[in-house]
Order: C-alpha cells, then structure tokens, then sequence
C-alpha cells in the first residue's frame, strides 16, 4: 500500500511540475538574452580581489551574506542544545556487508526541538573511519528504506558501500515540510523570528541548515572520517546542497545534481525555468526579497557562478540530464566555467574543456566536475557511479585535502 501511496504521490507531483512550466518558457538559445555576470572577484566598493587571503577576508563574506539576503535567507548559527540517539542498529545489515545505524538527532531552542531522522550505512570491510555520502533527500522516504526490502535507484546504498564509503540520508519533510501552508512546522519553528523577516530563512535554508545538524553528528561517530564527508542532492536537494557547502566548511566535497535554477544554473540565461516561476510554484523556498527578482533577473546582484565559487576550494560536482532542459544544462555548465578564477585563486586548474561535453561523456578529473547524463531529471545509479569517481579521485589527490 506504501508503494502505491508513493507512487501515486510522485505522479501528483510529476503533474504539477508540468502544469508550473508555462508555454513561454524558452528553450531556444537563439533567444537567451544578453547579459552580464556580476564579478566574483571584484568587492562591492569595486576592488579587484586578486589572492585567496583578499577573497576569504573580504569578498567571500560580502558574495555570502547577499546570497542570504536576496535569495536563501539567513542562516541561523545557535542553538541551546543538540542530543543523539541510536533508535536502530543492525550491525550485519546487507548480508554483513554493512553497519545500518538509524540516528535521532533533536536539535533544542527556545524550549522547542525539531527531529531529525538520519539513516546510515557503514561499509564493514572498510578499515578506519569511513568517508560518507549525505543525501539531502526530497524523495519520499521509502528511497532510503533502512531495512532495504525496498532499493531505490535513487539512493543505492549498495553501491556506495560496495565503493567503500558510508552512505547517510535525511527527509526534507523532518526539517521544512515542502509545502508552503505547513513548511514552518519543523527547524523555522526554533527560529519564529526567521519567518517575519523578509531576509529569514525559508524550506531550502532549513534543509541545508540540518544538514549541518547531521554534520555536527558524524563529527561525533569515530567510524565516520569527518575530514572526507561529501554533500548531495537532487533537484531543491541540490539546491540546497550548494547553499549548505557554500555556508559549512566542514563539507570536503559538494555534489549538485541537476538543481537548475537558483541552483547550479545561470538565472540571467532566462532559460528554462525562471526566478518568477520558483517563486510562483514555491513561495515557501526562498526568502521574500528573492521575489523582487521575478523577471528581473539581471538586477539581482548574484548569479549562481557566484554560488559555486563559495565552496572553493573545495571540490564541486554539478550534473544535468538531456531531456531536463528545465534545469538548464548549459546554462549550469557555464556557471561552473565562470567559477574557474575563484579556484585558481588557490592554485587549482579546472580541467572543464571551453565547450560543454557531450552526453555520457563525464569530467571527473578536475575541482569542478560535471556530466549531462541522457535521461530524464532523476538521480540514478549511473550517476552516483561518477560521484563515487569524483570522490576517490579527489581523496587521493590535494584537491580533497
């Protein structure tokens, strides 16, 4: 009965992300407009930021706090207490392959909680702490079934810990329902405030706001490598990924998965999906600033390259899928490219050609890495196969330090 539930409610959902594309969408290059990027490494009083010590001091804090003001919201940094639970442990799980811990974590403030609900598998044939896998899930919660009777191409844990790594997953719905009448019932609900203010935090902050909760919480499990921890999502996970890794350091990899836009995606393209239309579908997503962008892109004072130059150095991966120009392959592309001057700032070459490669044709090897997958806007096995690349490429490499 779950099954068919979930189904049902994915086919709802596929249904009411047609009806929010509108028939002037463009999915013509020929009629992107001009445009320019605002610099990534120009500070607002227009001083050119030329070495990593003058981008960290100076303008990563100012492209940081205009993101949170103008489009995800501010990112609350207390709380009065944090406190752990192992409600299920399998030592033996996937036929002793794996170590299956399901964790509660309840984060405390202002005599409030909220309740996280994390699923985690360890690789037992790993010697020392393991790297991890985080998955910000906005799948229903059958795609990262602890017992396994159900195994979701979405998540396949299997695959990771055949890898060697640890594979971990929350649900958006514990942190910020994805609905804008009920999306405050969860971590908004530890910081009021946030929903009054025009900058506050929203469904997408919040999510990458518990991701950081999780963090907090492998920082304290000796199997895990807390150094060697990568962040993931698809879609508004992916979204909120890049927010996530761009606001917690402690995040060694980031891995955005066909996010489009206010995701990894160029806005000023105007191609595929558009500001005015997230924030028509979505109001409860991002801040209430981001609407005075609605068609108005080449007024806001970010693009999304700006974004991904925050998680310098750390290395970054953003995927698309051929029949996903929604979330605009191209224009995601070029975002990474226009990201390049930041990495080189630390002595980092990408290793992205000029031209956006062909489908199935990956780019692992580089801080900055991307594929187009020929597909459908899904995240599937073929795609948590390069990340695991990405990973074991990096983690031997200075590009993870």
């Amino acid at each position: 009965m779950k099954s068919i539930l979930s189904l049902f409610l994915l086919f709802s959902i596929a249904l009411q992300l047609h009806a929010q594309r509108p028939a002037s969408t463009n999915y013509d290059e020929s009629k992107v407009p001009k445009y320019i990027l605002p610099p990534a490494l120009k500070t607002s009083t227009g001083k050119k930021v030329t070495s990593a010590k003058s981008w960290e001091k100076a303008r990563r804090p100012e492209i940081l706090n205009l993101f949170a003001e103008n489009i995800y919201g501010q990112m609350p940094l207390k709380y009065d207490r944090i406190t752990y639970s192992l409600i299920n442990e399998d030592k033996k799980s996937m036929s002793g392959k794996a170590h299956l811990k399901e964790v509660l974590i309840e984060v405390f403030n202002q005599n409030k909680s909220v309740k996280i609900n994390l699923t985690l598998f360890i690789p037992n044939h790993k010697t020392g702490p393991a790297p991890v896998f985080l998955l910000i899930n906005n799948r229903p919660k059958e795609n990262t079934d602890p017992s396994r009777t159900v195994i979701s191409e979405f998540w396949p844990a299997e695959v990771l810990i055949e890898g060697g790594y640890a594979i971990a997953a929350f649900q958006v719905n514990d942190l910020a329902p994805d609905n804008k009448l009920s999306f405050m019932n969860g971590a908004l609900q530890l910081y009021p405030e946030q929903l009054n203010a025009d900058n506050g935090m929203r469904a997408i902050g919040a999510w990458a706001w518990g991701a950081s909760r999780v963090m907090d919480y492998f920082e304290t499990d000796p199997q895990l490598d807390k150094k060697r921890v990568a962040i993931t999502g698809h879609s508004r996970g992916g979204k909120a990924s890049l927010w996530a890794a761009a606001n917690d350091q402690r995040f060694a990899l980031c891995i955005s998965n066909c996010s489009g836009n206010s995701g990894a995606a160029l806005s000023r393209r105007q191609f595929g999906e558009r500001i005015k239309v997230i924030n028509t579908s979505f109001p409860h997503w991002f801040n209430t600033n981001y609407k005075k962008y609605n068609e108005r892109e080449d007024q806001l004072p970010v693009d999304q390259h700006m974004l991904i130059s925050l998680i310098a150095p750390r290395p970054v991966y953003a995927t698309n899928a051929s029949e996903d120009l929604w979330a605009d392959p191209k224009g995601t592309y070029l975002s990474l490219k226009n990201a390049e001057e930041v990495y080189g700032l630390y002595g980092l070459k990408s290793a992205l050609p000029e031209v956006q490669p062909e489908l199935n044709i990956p780019i692992i090897e580089s801080p900055m890495a991307y594929h187009n997958r020929e597909g459908k806007h899904d995240l599937t096995v073929y795609d948590w196969k390069q990340f695991i690349r990405f990973a074991d490429y990096h983690y031997t490499n200075k590009e993870g330090r």
